[in-house]
């Protein structure tokens, strides 16, 4: 609303209404007290304005953050991926030759257990052996002392008889 100012201290605004310097006063005072509250509501308004925008940067490097861990963890599991799949593969190959190992196990201890009964045998075998060599040895040693015996004494009988 514009006033005009009266020379008898009166004002008469556009509506017609006249004012006196009490009115005035408490009108400055209401005008001092708008500015002042709308001062007060711009500046609450910036500062509204400020933390919403420092709000909307935060998140904006909160989902940029959140992009690179989805990509750094996209990474991981890229790198993961093949070693399982590798690491399975192996142990399949390997529960495939353990499969395969444990009759082979089996027969190779049947067959340690086997030629340890044939080493005995064996062993025992050779003891008999070395035994009847030994005997034979003897009755050889013995047949030939006593056919040395006996040619001595043909030889001897021939010798008498000449």
């Amino acid at each position: 609303m514009q006033r005009v100012w009266k020379s008898n201290s009166t004002m008469n605004s556009f509506d017609g209404a006249t004012h006196t310097k009490d009115d005035i006063s408490g009108d400055e005072l209401s005008r001092s007290a708008l500015a002042t509250y709308m001062r007060k509501e711009e500046e609450i308004q910036r500062k509204r304005t400020e933390i919403k925008d420092m709000v909307h940067n935060q998140l904006g490097r909160a989902e940029e953050a959140t992009k690179r861990l989805a990509d750094i963890l996209d990474e991981l599991e890229a790198l993961v991926d093949p070693m399982r799949k590798e690491v399975g593969i192996l142990r399949k190959r390997i529960d495939v030759v353990n499969r395969e190992l444990r009759p082979l196990t089996e027969s190779c201890r049947k067959k340690e257990k086997e030629y340890k009964q044939v080493l005995e045998i064996f062993n025992e075998k050779s003891k008999e052996k070395a035994q009847l060599v030994s005997t034979l040895m003897e009755l050889v040693g013995e047949s030939e002392r006593l056919r040395m015996n006996k040619l001595e004494e043909l030889s001897k009988g021939m010798d008498s008889l000449k």
